[in-house]
């Protein structure tokens, strides 16, 4: 299987433009969402303690963030993520079973969630650990709904 790029939203939908006001006649088409998962090892956490570990395009809608542990830290392990530079929760994420995790979203990274704004975000990290890890590893999974860098999920009337 061979792996495919595109740039910008896919709009999904039987009705392209409202014509009238019933079913069938009204815009039904949307934005289809995206996962982005992001791997971080006990090596990559050995190595730095914070770091760069992706990107969210401009002008996206953050659904959904959780962490999914395949594998539990050899020793206490904490994470936190940030995007746009707020952190997704404010306090850190302790890993210490196998599982999905999710972070409560601090009030703060609503307005981030609502739309990335009009340049891609970074996605970085924060982790402190008890001592040297020789084991563990979590994915970061942001879903997301992309759309214009303006937030605008539909093209506009011109271009339709």
């Amino acid at each position: 299987m061979g792996f495919a790029t595109h740039l910008g939203p896919w709009l999904l939908g039987t009705v392209k433009n409202t014509t009238g006001t019933t079913s069938g006649t009204v815009r039904n088409m949307g934005a289809t969402t995206v996962a982005q998962p992001i791997v971080l090892g006990f090596a990559d956490i050995n190595a730095a303690l914070t770091g760069t570990i992706g990107s969210i395009p401009a002008g996206s809608l953050i659904t959904n963030i959780y962490y999914l542990t395949s594998t539990v830290f050899s020793a206490a392990t904490t994470l936190s993520v940030s995007i746009g530079g707020t952190a997704v929760a404010a306090a850190a994420s302790t890993i210490t079973t196998v599982g999905i995790a999710t972070p409560t979203v601090q009030a703060s990274f609503f307005p981030i969630m609502a739309n990335t704004g009009t340049v891609d975000d970074l996605v970085t990290f924060t982790a402190t650990k008890g001592a040297t890890l020789t084991t563990g590893s979590v994915t970061i999974v942001i879903e997301y709904v992309v759309r214009d860098s303006n937030g605008n999920a539909n093209p506009p009337a011109n271009q339709q």
